[in-house]
């Protein structure tokens, strides 16, 4: 994976906000970082947990299809009679 695009966004953006939070208060540099952070952090987790490479992305979604489809099958839906789930009020 090449990162130097979003490395060097990154960098430009730091550089961005460093300078116009000269002067700012402790506390909203400090937030305004730690959301930074907390979104770098978010993005690096999400990279590793699902797959990156094409094989291994279609394998996933592949096996996460199955899955639904089994659930689906062996789900209990409700008799339907005369186009009325079972339980609905009638009309009198």
């Amino acid at each position: 994976m090449n990162t130097a695009p979003l490395v060097s966004s990154i960098a430009a953006g730091l550089g961005g906000v460093t300078s116009a939070m000269v002067g700012a208060p402790w506390w909203l540099t400090a937030g305004l970082f730690g959301c930074l952070a907390l979104g770098l952090i978010t993005v690096a987790v999400l990279q590793a947990l699902l797959p990156q490479e094409s094989a291994h992305r279609l394998a996933w979604w592949r096996d996460r299809r199955r899955h639904q489809q089994l659930r689906r099958q062996t789900h209990i839906r409700p008799k339907r009679m005369n186009g009325r789930t079972e339980g609905q009020g009638h009309d009198e």
